[in-house]
């Protein structure tokens, strides 16, 4: 035989130093030595949802944040951080060191447009920060919201390309898609679906820091020595404004004085603690945002419960904060773990001029009266009030800037930015003014774990303002762009425009600041400075073309939508669901009633008579279910607080083994419903309005597994496992683009 000895490989595998001969007498073990890990930092990142930039207690909120501030005081503040101003491109930028659209991420995950710039995830080809830190000896985790996953994909079945596991992380535990119910969550872990854990008490604040938290504890207990690095991506405090009750009661006298009043308060906080130079002043009012005095008794009721409510949102979400940073301490690795907190843009408009104690009237496009959303008022926050506030709100949060999410003013893209590591920060307390992007995020972090980026970055570390207030801005020029909406900062001075979807682009009006003696870019100087707003701009195009920006776009997402067929269960013309499958997705736009279809279920012989649900879809502030009872076929339909109920009356054995109901949409968004037993039809009911979204929670066949829709049984009432053998759904018609795009602009 040939002898293998040391240096060799064997079978293909490693260099191995030992030596082979016939018979182990005559050869030579060895073992490699076993790997440690870098001595390297922690890292946790703590990503929140539409925060505004002064929303934080350390960046001038009357809203309690303890931790957050806590982290202010022994850390740095970054007053002149900037993100995108919607969360997937955000979140995008973070994990990649790209800007959004050089990475495939121009917009949102439903719009893969076939151009390079907006394909609707990450670019296969782009190596994501948990990766590489995970090739660098780490442990990575995600505890929360993912949504960079095509909306398509996000089935119990995948494809899981796109999912947190094959981007880099070793456990997932969250959501993936834009939004969801803090009560009843649509959670997967790993890459497969879970239950809600719901009960008494639950909020999916508390449960992701429980499961940080356990990320932790095990890395600790069964890799110790080698670092970890965790993201807590937080659902708060993007709508449903959710929080148990005691939360929100606190600040109703707190916010009593109105948004305008607040904005001063906050500014006049801000210049106080050093965060903003002394002579920032407020922007104007936003457009559209009613002075708060203009307002009726009514009104300013209802928008200081809803402010409360997101108040709440957040001090508890800032709860959850501290028991990580308890539970880091206690295991003592805080001194030595970078913990970085942000938000993914600025605080959120699309609530609208009002909001709404159930957000189905704002996401779903249906007005409501004064008195209808008055009547709400004690349910807000809990799991039948699912809140968001009017944009008075969204304007304070993002104080003293102007505009908010979705556009590229400050009120969009200036995110509040706290950085704590005792151990590589020892001056704190302090802020640093540098100009900052989330592109930067993953250059720092990847630089102090003494690893290198998997290919090229947009964005540069930061690392060396740690230690130096005065260390040079590790970059001069940074373009932004959204919806049409453009901009560019070089060199403090900064170009910006708003775009009108149908107009040219060239015929946009661009403002141009002097951002370094005008904070919150309150004086246009165009009109004294056009070389200066001319060189920008010929600077906006250059970055653009080198960052993938164009084409630009700016048709609705109605039409983005139609660009190729419709992909997943939404492309579907007939679906056949079995009792004991997983959950059926919100992210399917299949779970309404916006669609004509019949639904017809399959019943095996010889199981009548039977009780429980058939089919159910969404929970107990909206939605729908077909079920048995009481030798009766039932269909109930709940939005907004209109129940429509329809039954088949008593059915004779031995029953047919064929039942359901045919939906028919009217074109004024009302519907028709017949239930159907065999081939008779059963009953019939009207539907005020059909809609596409009846809740944050999706459909379940063979029980109703959230917040029941139904208050006629208790539970899940599921249907015994003999009884139903398949329920099949025929679209009797398209799905709609224009009202699916609608829901999805107010979700994301």
């Amino acid at each position: 035989m040939t002898e293998l000895t040391g240096g060799q490989r064997s079978r293909g595998g490693p260099a191995w130093a030992g030596r082979i001969g016939r018979t182990v007498a005559e050869s030579a073990p060895h073992w490699p030595e076993p790997a440690t890990g870098p001595a390297a930092p922690n890292v946790v990142v703590v990503v929140l949802d539409d925060t505004g930039w002064s929303d934080f207690g350390c960046f001038g909120s009357e809203i309690e944040t303890p931790a957050i501030d806590r982290l202010a005081a022994g850390g740095l503040r970054y007053p002149n951080f900037h993100v995108t101003p919607l969360c997937a491109p955000t979140r995008a930028s973070l994990l990649t060191g790209r800007n959004h659209h050089a990475a495939g991420m121009r917009f949102l995950p439903s719009a893969d447009t076939g151009f390079p710039n907006s394909r609707g995830r990450i670019h296969p080809g782009i190596e994501l920060l948990p990766s590489r830190l995970r090739q660098a000896g780490y442990g990575t985790y995600l505890a929360g919201k993912w949504h960079l996953t095509p909306l398509p994909e996000i089935t119990p079945a995948g494809p899981f390309e796109n999912w947190p596991l094959a981007r880099g992380f070793d456990r997932f535990y969250g959501f993936l898609d834009g939004c969801t119910d803090q009560y009843v969550p649509e959670l997967y872990e790993d890459n497969h679906p879970v239950d809600p854990p719901g009960g008494p008490g639950y909020h999916l604040s508390a449960d992701l820091a429980d499961r940080a938290i356990g990320f932790v504890r095990d890395h600790l207990a069964f890799r110790p020595g080698s670092p970890f690095f965790l993201q807590l991506a937080l659902g708060a405090t993007h709508a449903p404004f959710q929080v148990p009750r005691p939360h929100l009661e606190r600040y109703l006298g707190t916010f009593a004085k109105g948004w305008d009043r607040t904005r001063e308060d906050r500014l006049r906080r801000q210049r106080e603690s050093g965060l903003v130079p002394a002579d920032t002043q407020l922007t104007e009012r936003n457009p559209g945002v009613p002075a708060w005095d203009t307002l009726s008794a009514g009104q300013q009721q209802l928008a200081v419960h809803l402010q409360a409510a997101f108040a709440g949102f957040l001090e508890h979400a800032d709860a959850q904060v501290g028991r990580l940073l308890d539970a880091l301490q206690l295991s003592g690795v805080l001194d030595d773990t970078i913990v970085m907190v942000l938000s993914d843009n600025g605080a959120s408009p699309e609530g609208g001029t009002t909001g709404t104690a159930d957000l189905n009237s704002a996401y779903g496009r249906i007005e409501q009266t004064l008195d209808q959303e008055l009547a709400r008022l004690d349910r807000i926050g809990g799991p039948d009030g699912p809140a968001h506030y009017p944009q008075g709100w969204a304007t304070a949060g993002n104080t003293p800037f102007r505009r908010y999410k979705q556009f590229v003013d400050l009120g969009g893209i200036r995110s509040p930015l706290v950085v704590h590591w005792p151990a590589g920060i020892t001056r704190g307390g302090e802020t640093r003014t540098q100009f900052v992007h989330a592109i930067d995020i993953a250059p720092t972090l990847l630089e102090l774990a003494g690893a290198e980026p998997g290919g090229p970055v947009d964005g540069r570390s930061i690392a060396g303002t740690f230690a130096e207030p005065d260390a040079p801005p590790v970059r001069d020029t940074q373009y932004f762009e959204m919806l049409g909406h453009r901009a560019i900062w070089h060199r403090g001075w900064k170009a910006v425009t708003i775009h009108t979807p149908g107009t040219p682009f060239d015929s946009d009006t661009w403002r141009l600041y002097n951002t370094t003696a005008d904070f919150s870019e309150c004086h246009d100087l165009a009109q004294r400075h056009p070389g200066q707003l001319a060189e920008l701009r010929q600077l906006w195009e250059r970055e653009a073309e080198a960052n993938d920006v164009f084409p630009l776009d700016d048709r609705p997402l109605a039409t983005l939508l139609g660009l190729r067929r419709p992909q997943g269960l939404l492309a579907a013309r007939r679906l056949v669901l079995r009792p004991g499958q997983s959950h059926v997705p919100l992210a399917s736009r299949i779970t309404g009633t916006d669609r004509s279809m019949r639904v017809t279920a399959r019943i095996q012989a010889g199981t009548w008579p039977a009780e429980g649900v058939i089919l159910a879809s969404g929970g107990s502030y909206g939605g729908y279910v077909l079920y048995l009872h009481r030798r009766e076929l039932v269909f109930e339909h709940l939005l907004l607080d209109v129940r429509v109920t329809c039954r088949s009356g008593t059915i004779a054995a031995p029953a047919p083994d064929l039942l359901g109901f045919t939906l028919s949409r009217r074109p004024d968004r009302s519907a028709e419903l017949e239930l159907f037993v065999g081939s008779e039809t059963a009953g019939k009911a009207v539907l005020p309005i059909a809609a596409g979204r009846l809740s944050c929670y999706g459909l379940d066949v063979g029980r109703d597994k959230g917040t029941q829709v139904s208050t006629s049984y208790e539970g899940e009432f599921p249907l015994p496992g003999d009884v139903l053998e398949t329920v099949t759904i025929e679209y009797l018609e398209d799905s709609r683009a224009e009202e699916i795009a609608g829901d999805l602009e107010r979700e994301q």
